[in-house]
């Protein structure tokens, strides 16, 4: 990659105040990635521009990445451009990868909204508008592409402000048929007669300049008596502080491709965009042994050192890589730094700095700041590194990530490769906070979890790519229950004969439902095991065994398959023989006779059933209802949150295996669930025919 080294001395004699962290992101394809390279190569960092096709973009190094041509992880780039460091974080635009957007945000003062200007805002863009406002984080819009033929970029602005506010203005605008842009925040007149594309600049420099003055009395005051002399010291402050209040929302045109308008974006990002100094601190957490509270860090260099790793990267050379976020002091290479509450401290060998996948040694990091500490096996997301030991109980900040829903049924191709699969799976939910692995009893399968099926089937590519393991992918099973709803009798006489000694025992015993809690009938958890027998019809040494064939049927199941619970068993008669009756006989015996009972007892199968809470655009409201209703669901509720939906249901787990890409397809990817377990409950009967007709019990020999 023609990547010229970015490591620079005025980066080692950084202070809070020069620091610029930014984010991009935005939908797929906006060209986020081709930006941050059109930024390098601008700046002098970059030889030549890389490209998607070729798979030489400096944030997109991964094989997966180059096969796929889009980014499918956070990646991170820095520079110094005028006398300011730049630590600019790359994200990928899927749904499907949205948490490792969301991760990072800790690390960042402001996030750069990139929306393609030939397709308009899209669906990542709104979700992302919608928490990075939530979260009242400081944003800007940066409109890419313009170079693009025919397109409207005065009806994409118009759609930005109808979409996010009228607090969404232009800080330049596009002029010489989209080739370049004018600063209207420094300028409030056009020059050398050029016209912009749309609107003018007069009018658009005093639309910010009056949205800005609006956070200062004394600022307000000042631009009506004198409008073009205002202090430039106030104004920023100004801006910055309604950037942060969500008061402001800057617009900026340019193009990845050709370079219009990057020049200014860098320019409005070093004197405009907050630094770690003008921003609130990252708020992070302090136990004190009984309750939480609220941590606001010292950005001050000369502070006991704090930092938060808010992002693993398993490094195939440099090994575990634990990027760090600097929030009070200064973290100093070959230094005892200790994490979480841990009494042992670690030591730091190395310091590093990210451009894509180069590294750059410094032999520190200020406050504010982002470096790489490698080779610290300790070190996890949201791990907090600290100096001494009055920060023990500090924690990360709460981030709302996404819950990893989507599920996916795997088994490896060699079993031999178990202890490698685990290992796996473990770096890559390091790196991924939402990519888990679980493994359910109830079915015996093991199911990797993830936002969507791409980032399953991203994740399968990389155990394969990565580590040499293979896996297949089965549908997951739901965990169904087998009980009884009524009373019946069973029995079964076991005899054997193989020439010598023979087997022999014969049970009678009776199942009956447990009741629930409440002392009701109903589904009720667990088995009771009772001896009614009198007069010694079954000797009191063989019970044990009676109880054992039960508790088989227990895991295995009587009738579909699944495991048996909530039922009473009294054994209450019996055979046996002086010579032939032994344990194993009797453990046959009880088994059959318990299926028999089970069988003719009003066999019920149990399904869980799941708290599902949707939100999601208003217009989508009466489709998700709709489809709901045809999923066994009962709505509980439904309530409106501004443009969005919140609808909240309770439904068959059975019926939503799938419901991340249903709700995806219904939404246009707008949408967003939570689930969590409610209770179990019965099959309908033609469910349980269903599975009963399909359940092929297993042949033993006894």
């Amino acid at each position: 990659m023609p990547l010229v080294s970015v490591s620079n001395p005025a980066v080692a004699r950084i202070v809070p105040a020069d620091v610029r962290n930014v984010m991009l992101c935005g939908h797929n394809g906006c060209g986020k990635t081709t930006l941050i390279d059109r930024l390098l190569f601008e700046n002098k960092n970059l030889n030549k521009m890389g490209s998607t096709g070729e798979g030489t973009l400096v944030c997109d190094y991964e094989a997966e990445e180059k096969l796929h041509k889009h980014s499918l992880k956070s990646a991170m780039v820095h520079f110094m451009h005028d006398r300011r460091l730049f630590n600019v974080i790359d994200t990928p635009g899927s749904a499907d990868f949205l948490g490792h957007a969301i991760s990072a945000f800790p690390a960042v003062e402001s996030l750069l909204i990139v929306i393609d200007a030939a397709k308009g805002i899209e669906v990542t863009t709104r979700r992302i508008m919608r928490l990075a406002g939530e979260l009242r984080m400081p944003r800007m819009i940066v409109v890419n592409k313009i170079d693009q033929e025919g397109v409207d970029l005065a009806g994409v602005m118009a759609s930005i402000r109808e979409a996010f506010g009228q607090e969404c203005l232009a800080v330049n605008l596009p002029i010489r048929e989209n080739t370049d842009v004018i600063d209207v925040l420094d300028h409030g007149r056009s020059t050398g007669g050029v016209m912009p594309t749309f609107s003018s600049v007069e009018e658009a420099h005093k639309a910010i300049i009056e949205q800005v003055v609006e956070m200062d009395e004394e600022l307000t005051g000042e631009y009506f008596e004198h409008p073009d002399q205002l202090d430039a010291m106030k104004l920023h402050r100004a801006f910055e502080k309604a950037m942060e209040e969500g008061h402001l929302v800057p617009v900026m045109f340019c193009s990845g491709k050709t370079g219009a308008g990057i020049a200014d974006l860098m320019h409005v990002i070093a004197e405009q965009a907050p630094s770690p100094v003008e921003c609130t601190p990252p708020v992070l957490m302090f136990h004190d042994g009984q309750d939480r509270h609220t941590f606001k860090p010292q950005i001050d260099p000369a502070a006991p050192a704090i930092a938060h790793v808010f992002k693993i990267i398993n490094d195939p050379f440099l090994g575990k890589l634990a990027i760090f976020r600097v929030v009070q002091g200064t973290i100093k290479a070959k230094t005892d730094m200790l994490h979480g509450e841990s009494k042992k401290p670690i030591r730091l060998a190395h310091l590093y700095k990210l451009c894509g996948k180069e590294h750059v040694e410094v032999d520190h990091v200020v406050a504010g700041d982002i470096g790489v500490v490698p080779k610290i096996d300790e070190l996890r997301y949201n791990s907090i590194l600290h100096e001494n030991h009055a920060h023990d109980m500090v924690s990360a900040p709460d981030v709302p990530l996404p819950k990893p829903l989507y599920g996916m049924a795997v088994e490896l191709k060699n079993h031999a490769d178990e202890a490698k699969f685990a290992m796996a799976v473990h770096k890559l939910s390091e790196e991924d906070p939402c990519f888990v692995m679980e493994r359910i009893a109830a079915t015996g399968q093991t199911v990797l979890r993830g936002l969507g099926e791409l980032h399953l089937r991203v994740a399968i590519e990389r155990l394969k790519s990565r580590y040499g393991v293979e896996l297949t992918t089965k549908p997951m099973k739901v965990a169904y229950r087998e009980t009884i709803a009524g009373r019946a009798d069973g029995h079964y006489r076991h005899k054997k004969q193989t020439g010598g000694a023979g087997q022999f025992g014969e049970v009678y015993l009776r199942v009956e439902p447990l009741t629930n809690a409440d002392g009701e009938a109903g589904p009720a958890d667990g088995f009771e095991f009772v001896n009614d027998t009198v007069g010694g019809a079954v000797p009191r040494q063989f019970m044990p065994a009676i109880e054992k064939g039960c508790r088989q049927v227990l895991a295995t199941g009587a009738f579909a398959g699944y495991p048996l619970t909530g039922i009473r068993v009294s054994v209450y008669d019996g055979k046996y023989h002086d010579v032939d009756s032994k344990e194993i006989a009797f453990l046959a015996a009880g088994k059959r006779a318990f299926i028999d009972a089970v069988l003719k007892a009003k066999p019920v199968l149990l399904e869980p059933y799941v708290v599902v809470e949707i939100t999601a655009p208003q217009e989508s409201m009466g489709d998700i209802t709709a489809q709901l209703s045809g999923k066994r669901s009962r709505i509980e509720s439904s309530d409106l949150r501004g443009d969005m939906c919140v609808i909240r249901a309770v439904a068959p787990l059975a019926e939503l295996m799938t419901y991340s890409s249903e709700l995806k397809s219904i939404t246009s990817g707008q949408g967003t669930y939570t689930m969590d377990y409610s209770h179990d409950d019965r099959t309908p009967p033609a469910v349980q025919a269903t599975i009963m007709a399909a359940y092929k019990p297993k042949s033993e020999e006894d």
